[in-house]
């Protein structure tokens, strides 16, 4: 048996996590990048020894993307964008977070909802990072090596991808020529 629940936020029940937010921002910004990023695999850790809602889990398993695109050598996150992601980070650094972790079965509820913010925030940087990493394995898987250890750089990622963007555009020009329905045929630009 399954239950939906819809929880929707409000503007108030937003500000209340904006501010969490901000509070935490605050008490940790002290901490180093790796005290942070550390912070957030213990609170994964301290999740993966309790039994909790797969929603809670589902959302658990993006703030390890967070973490990884922080400390990925290959991805070399620029300044501005790791800034954005460590702030997102500071909440799950905050020992004292809406409701505590050891709260049994919603312990973990405020951290997936800040997760759901920051994911929804940081959206472009995580689909991209998400993207670079198929491609990093699909060269290993290419090559026959272990992805772990196959050295990527975004270089590469993003001329793999300026290729395919240029692929797709010459494709399209090809099928519009010659599928080409009504009377008109490109004759600025022929060549022979």
């Amino acid at each position: 048996m399954s239950l939906t629940i819809t929880i929707e936020l409000g503007d108030a029940d937003l500000q209340h996590f904006i501010d969490g937010m901000k509070k935490a921002q605050e008490e940790t910004k002290h901490l180093s990048a790796q005290q942070v990023t550390d912070a957030a695999r213990k609170l994964l850790a301290d999740s993966a020894n309790v039994t909790v809602p797969h929603f809670i889990a589902e959302r658990l398993a993006k703030l390890d993307a967070m973490i990884a695109m922080v400390h990925d050598a290959g991805w070399a996150l620029p300044d501005e964008d790791k800034s954005r992601v460590l702030s997102a980070l500071t909440y799950f650094a905050d020992p004292k977070d809406v409701i505590p972790d050891t709260v049994p079965v919603l312990g973990f509820l405020d951290d997936a909802i800040m997760i759901e913010l920051c994911v929804r925030e940081l959206k472009h940087e995580l689909d991209a990072y998400d993207d670079f990493c198929d491609f990093r394995n699909n060269e290993a898987a290419r090559l026959g090596v272990d992805p772990a250890s196959h050295d990527v750089q975004r270089a590469q990622w993003l001329e793999g991808r300026r290729e395919e963007l240029q692929d797709r555009m010459r494709r399209r020009r090809r099928d519009s020529y010659s599928g080409a329905t009504g009377s008109w045929k490109p004759t600025l630009f022929r060549f022979g």
